[in-house]
């Protein structure tokens, strides 16, 4: 194994040899390269990661609180913070005064720990004292609760032999450790893990979410490893691998096919959930077999049910086969875990394909799951999406509404989003193993961290990313400082382009790599990073040819009337359905011959607050389309896609398309028609 490492390390220094560089500036010279990944060799010296035996981290996560938003990314913070979020209490009966988390005696579940999960980090984040002292109270409570074997929380629970809740409640701990490094944390997780190791193997995660779900078990395992050395964990570790649902071998088999629809393997969440699986387990297994694991099961999920835009796919519920179209949806609880499962496999791998997949979600289908207020959500959000009522008539897995707006429904999605911004806003950074930083994800935002020989730097991120095309770093320091400064190439991105205080590098950059900033770093210095943007567009050769279009990180979709209708609610938390008021079964005439062409950047703006609306859409696209008469509503949703091109009679019309992100009711995937 040191060999695999060896050579690891090797590739990544010849890549840095191949594409090196330095610019033209005056004063010391900053030598640049690209790398694939970041370096595991090394330890840093400031930041907890990876101790041996555990694979090494090549991006390594900061504390709670050193990352601070800023622009349209503080904006949806704040906005969770007056919304239902933070006000969840008024809404949910899972966070009453008779809470089984509160009492020990009740019932409590998964629903009070999935939402403090994100409250909490939404306090640490905002340095919100009224939501820190809330968190503050579960977190007493389940502290608190801890019996002599080392079991905490409802008694139910144990009684069910059921450790899921507790899963998302060490989550919970574990933030709250790294935002107060409260002393209780450590000796409590300590005896719970030696409890989860004593049980007999029949009642260590025997069945139900807990044994599909047992991954979030592991992840809590070697984050306390990491803390406290305690070799048994490593133990725990392999038990609990063991007792977890098998997520290395392929998800989809004719074996398991054959009991598709009934198989809770097929839920939508637990895909999200269990794909990172074998991943986190490479770092104890150290053989590369998990790592192909988690990206053969990601491309056997897509390439079946993902050709779409916006980085879902569709589990209307479940995954069901002959349900692959773009009009299937994903629960806006799967979009927060499969964001934060590409978050986890990035901090493990410094691969950049998991960066690109988070961003995807973050930016396209996420912000669409919620009002532009953050007072309601519903429960699927699918690319081709004509109706958001309430009439139930859809055809999805599940009956009932889905797809209206409303703060009081779909329990778990309800308390589940609140993670979703805080984790994405806690991973726009990370630190590297040769005590430097790695800007991974890109949003307004200000960094703190020790790099180097232990001095304090702050880096502010300017940036209308992802509505433009550049990202300007500034950064403070009391005295001169070397370190590398690592900064994340996208795969879209074809002619990056980079400055140090206005003096272009001249650096080959290369997509799906990190160019890395070498130099005796001042106070006051300047990186412009140019991500120029070109539209593209994707064929969905599986969808009949059906095409979508791209910018950069972002997808684009038909600009649709809409009529807000409130059919429920309160005046303080109204339920909304959005019904169309303008035509929405247009196909694309593109030219064959370049396809891009035929569309245009029609206006661009800065970023509003939120800028996740149709009428603040901060980037706007034009094209060319004819409506399709034979396309037609089906059941409140749009019809199959019509194979590509489809003949129409029909005039040639100019069409708005808007980030897919701003779009609630939107079609992205389009069929397409003649030019002429």
């Amino acid at each position: 194994m040191k060999y695999v490492f060896l050579v690891m390390a090797c590739a990544v220094c010849l890549l840095a040899v191949r594409f090196s560089g330095t610019s033209g500036e005056k004063g010391p010279n900053t030598e640049a390269f690209v790398v694939k990944l970041p370096p595991f060799a090394g330890q840093n010296r400031y930041y907890i990661s990876n101790r041996e035996p555990l694979v090494p981290s090549p991006l390594i996560k900061l504390p709670i609180g050193a990352i601070e938003p800023k622009g349209w990314l503080l904006g949806q913070l704040q906005l969770m913070r007056n919304g239902f979020t933070g006000r969840l209490k008024e809404l949910s009966k899972f966070l009453s005064s008779g809470s089984g988390w509160l009492t020990l005696k009740d019932k409590g579940w998964e629903e009070m720990p999935y939402w403090l999960k994100g409250f909490g980090d939404l306090g640490y984040i905002l340095k919100d004292p009224t939501l820190i002292e809330e968190a503050g109270r579960w977190l007493d409570e389940a502290l608190s609760s801890q019996q002599p074997d080392g079991y905490f929380g409802p008694a139910d629970n144990k009684k069910n032999l059921d450790l899921w809740p507790n899963m998302l409640m060490l989550s919970c701990l574990q933030s709250f450790y790294e935002a107060t490094g409260d002393k209780r944390v450590v000796p409590f997780m300590t005896k719970y893990f030696r409890y989860e190791l004593n049980l007999p193997s029949d009642e260590l995660l025997p069945g139900s979410w807990q044994k599909l779900r047992g991954g979030d078990n592991l992840e809590s395992v070697y984050w306390l490893y990491n803390r406290a050395g305690e070799k048994f964990l490593l133990d725990l570790g392999r038990r609990l691998f063991e007792r977890t649902s098998d997520w290395t071998s392929p998800i989809l088999t004719a074996d398991r096919d054959k009991k598709l629809e009934a198989s809770s393997f097929y839920h939508g969440v637990n895909i999200t959930m269990g794909i990172r699986q074998p991943g986190v387990y490479y770092q104890q297994a150290k053989d590369k077999k998990y790592l192909e694991a988690v990206e053969r099961n990601y491309r056997q999920v897509m390439d079946e049910y993902g050709q779409q835009p916006g980085g879902m796919f569709g589990a209307d519920e479940n995954i069901r086969p002959g349900y692959g179209d773009p009009r299937q949806g994903a629960e806006t609880c799967s979009m927060v875990e499969f964001m934060y499962s590409n978050e986890s496999l990035l901090k493990i791998t410094g691969d950049t394909r998991y960066a690109e997949r988070c961003e995807e979600i973050a930016f396209n289908s996420l912000p669409a799951a919620l009002t532009p207020d953050l007072r309601g959500l519903h429960y699927l959000t699918a690319p081709n999406l004509i109706s958001c009522d309430s009439s139930g008539e859809h055809d999805f897995q599940n009956g009932g509404t889905l797809v209206s707006y409303d703060p009081w429904s779909y329990r778990c999605c309800q308390h589940n989003f609140a993670f979703g911004w805080p984790y994405f806003t806690e991973h726009l950074w990370l630190a590297t193993q040769d005590n430097g930083l790695a800007a991974v994800l890109y949003a307004p935002s200000q960094v703190t961290a020790k790099v180097a020989d232990g001095a304090e730097i702050r880096i502010a991120e300017d940036t209308w990313y992802p509505f433009g095309d550049f990202i300007d770093l500034t950064l403070w320091t009391n005295k001169p400082v070397e370190f590398p400064l690592y900064l994340r190439i996208p795969e879209w991105s074809k002619n990056a382009r980079i400055l140090v205080n206005g003096e272009d590098l001249k650096v080959q950059v290369q997509p799906s790599s990190y160019v890395v900033l070498k130099r005796t770093w001042s106070n006051g210095d300047q990186v412009r990073l140019e991500l120029p943007q070109n539209i593209e567009v994707k064929t969905w050769t599986k969808l009949g040819n059906a095409v979508s279009v791209r910018r950069g990180p972002l997808w684009y979709s038909l600009k649709i009337g809409e009529r807000w209708n409130r059919y429920g609610g309160t005046d303080e938390w109204p339920a909304f359905e959005i019904l169309p008021t303008t035509s929405w079964n247009y196909g694309l005439a593109l030219n064959p011959a370049n396809p891009a062409s035929t569309i245009s950047l029609s206006s661009q703006k800065p970023p509003a607050y939120q800028p996740f609306t149709p009428e603040a859409a901060p980037i706007i696209l034009r094209a060319k389309a004819r409506r399709i008469p034979l396309w037609k509503e089906e059941k409140r949703m749009a019809g199959e896609l019509p194979a590509s091109p489809v003949q129409t009679s029909e005039s040639l019309e100019d069409i708005i398309l808007i980030p897919m992100g701003c779009a609630r009711l939107r079609i992205s995937s389009f069929p397409t028609v003649s030019v002429k």
